[in-house]
């Protein structure tokens, strides 16, 4: 009886399981089509989308459907056969769900690569068996290190087009995994595929027997992903402070909102940051009925022992676990925004629930993504540079370093003016390894007349 308890909660385990994960590749290396035939063969496809892309293709004089169709679904991508914004693709199998990541890979829409690898627990980066690594894959490897992203699979597409030869598989793969795991990738696959003729993407290819590893399906569905968000640090980003004042809940106080990271626990002592005040959990409220536990990512109201003064942007953390306060930020961050980031400039931090004014006080740095080398003082930051800054904000903030928290390790920079994104930041060293190089030195603070002089 035992045994059949532990076969459904597996069979339920699997079927519930969710893979986020990217794509990406440069351009013409097949990307669209790997997507659209990982689509298609695990019959994810509806009958008139299929029937669309088959039409579509038939007017092209393409005999055979064009899978990339699936995919590319701007008018501009069709026309000029490119990936340009972040497209998401939702399917299953069987065995797991996934939230699928398309994203650009040419270095003019490195910002939309940035977007849609920041949830990403697996990157997928595309290799022309016929070019090998080039400038590109590098770029990809080195923005799925910055990112933190746990895994890698690196897809050797168009082996058809090398007569399925071994060594230019082998070859590719031991330049690119020398590489990332210079970056700190932790894990690296290489497959070699057929994205056109369907070869290691969902079955098996005959045409390969020399290699005995899964298909990229088969790996999708069995890598390990760590959704155990409880063994990380504990954090309560606070978003709404309930209080209803009615008869019926007079002296009700209750702290709402997503619990980022860990779990929280009736009778815990927290710490309310920045302020540092200190309670104890009395109650957790999660959909209308009180619990004892709550864990990330659960929306939940906490109640405290102590009438502190907690608003939103607010921080609870365990008392013991608490991340230290500081007003000086400093981090990589891939610039979004068509205008420039520059010394000087004054913007809006968003972290988590709290935005606090800030004023961007050096740029130490930006990343040649090419060759991985710092250039030292560029003075700004243009659409799609990577680089290092320092910003100065008006309020303590309460960050951890991105290697140890994605979510309360990364924030926003935003334009003051009119709201627009200006940056993506990762807060603490770039790779996991710490190569990158920090250059220059702290700005001296300078004085502000228009009262942003933190």
């Amino acid at each position: 009886m035992s045994t059949t308890t532990e076969q459904l909660s597996d069979e339920q385990l699997a079927a519930t399981t969710l893979l986020r994960f990217a794509t990406a590749g440069s351009v013409d290396d097949g990307k669209s089509t790997l997507v659209g035939r990982l689509l298609h063969d695990s019959k994810s496809v509806l009958a008139d989308q299929l029937e669309a892309v088959e039409h579509a293709s038939r007017s092209r004089g393409q005999e055979a459907p064009d899978l990339a169709l699936l995919t590319d679904g701007l008018r501009a991508e069709r026309e000029q056969g490119i990936t340009i914004d972040v497209a998401y693709r939702y399917f299953a199998t069987p065995r797991r769900r996934f939230i699928l990541a398309d994203t650009p890979g040419h270095v003019q829409y490195t910002r939309n690569m940035v977007t849609g690898a920041s949830t990403a627990e697996l990157a997928v980066v595309l290799v022309d068996a016929r070019n090998g690594v080039v400038e590109q894959t590098r770029r990809h490897a080195a923005v799925a290190a910055l990112l933190r992203v746990p895994h890698v699979v690196l897809a050797v597409n168009k082996m058809d087009l090398v007569e399925y030869a071994e060594p230019v598989f082998a070859a590719i793969a031991e330049e690119f995994t020398t590489y990332a795991s210079e970056l700190g990738v932790p894990e690296i696959t290489a497959i070699p595929i057929s994205a056109l003729a369907g070869d290691n993407v969902v079955e098996p290819s005959a045409n390969m027997d020399w290699y005995g590893g899964p298909t990229v399906l088969e790996h999708l569905e069995t890598v390990p992903v760590s959704h155990d968000l409880t063994a990380c640090h504990a954090r309560f980003p606070v978003q709404y402070v309930i209080r209803p004042q009615t008869a019926e809940h007079p002296d009700y106080r209750g702290y709402a909102g997503q619990i980022a990271a860990g779990a929280f626990r009736v009778g815990e002592q927290v710490s309310v940051l920045p302020s540092g005040k200190t309670s104890t959990i009395t109650a957790i409220d999660a959909l209308g009925e009180s619990v004892d536990i709550a864990w990330a990512p659960q929306s939940v109201t906490i109640r405290l022992a102590d009438d502190i003064d907690i608003s939103r942007g607010d921080l609870l953390a365990p008392s013991g676990d608490a991340p230290a306060t500081s007003q000086d930020v400093e981090a990589t961050v891939c610039h979004v925004a068509d205008q420039p980031l520059k010394v000087g400039q004054r913007v809006l931090l968003k972290h988590t629930t709290r935005t606090v004014k800030a004023i961007v006080k050096e740029i130490p740095s930006r990343l040649t993504l090419d060759d991985l080398s710092q250039h030292p003082e560029p003075g700004q930051l243009v659409a799609n540079d990577i680089g290092r800054v320092k910003v100065r904000t008006a309020e303590p903030l309460a960050l951890d370093s991105y290697a140890d928290s994605r979510r309360t390790g990364s924030f926003l920079l935003i334009d003051p003016a009119d709201g627009t994104t200006l940056a993506a930041g990762m807060a603490g060293e770039s790779f996991a390894d710490a190569k990158a190089v920090k250059a220059g030195s702290d700005a001296a603070d300078t004085a502000d007349d228009e009262g942003w002089d933190f």
